[in-house]
């Protein structure tokens, strides 16, 4: 999960600001090229999936209240990487089970990449699921038990984002990706 070279630029130090049950805030002091040092506040992320659960012609998404904005989103199914030693696609399945009661017989990596590395280091991994089949869901948490399940045609979905319908970057990464690798 490393970016490309540093360019000089190293972190020398780092303390611990603020431990939350999601995220960590530390202050890294980092050293440049020059020998001048310099703080940076991080926020440290398990990292995260992402999956476009694709069925025929058309794109499984949720709408979840998202406390950052005080509102709801609409978004591709997606969750943190908290299960120690889970690989990321076990983690992908066990998320598209637990928020819309799906399991896929195909889960193709698409892309990962860091979120926010201004200044959070979250890493996220985007699949696409196919060959959906309907299980029984265990939402985690209150917003997952309040989130609806919204049936999209993907080719619906570039107005979606061009009006401002859909405006979470993670699914719309996944979505543009999951269209390209269709050849939509």
């Amino acid at each position: 999960m490393s970016g490309a070279s540093s360019g000089g630029f190293r972190a020398v130090d780092q303390q611990l600001l603020f431990r939350g049950s999601v995220v960590s805030l530390y202050r890294s002091v980092v050293e440049g090229p020059s020998g001048q040092r310099f703080e940076r506040d991080v926020l440290r992320h398990p990292g995260a999936v992402i999956v476009a659960p694709i069925h025929q012609d058309r794109v499984l998404l949720v709408r979840q209240y998202r406390a950052a904005v005080d509102g709801e989103l609409l978004e591709l199914p997606a969750g943190k990487r908290d299960v120690p030693g889970e690989e990321p696609r076990d983690t992908a399945r066990r998320e598209l089970r637990e928020e819309i009661g799906r399991t896929a017989s195909s889960m193709k990596l698409l892309a990962s990449f860091y979120n926010s590395p201004g200044f959070c280091d979250e890493f996220s991994h985007c699949y696409m699921a196919t060959g959906l089949q309907q299980v029984p869901h265990s939402p985690q948490g209150p917003e997952e038990a309040a989130m609806s399940l919204v049936d999209v045609r993907l080719a619906d979905t570039p107005a979606m984002i061009a009006s401002g319908e859909i405006v979470d970057a993670k699914t719309i990464i996944g979505i543009t990706l999951a269209r390209a690798a269709l050849g939509r």
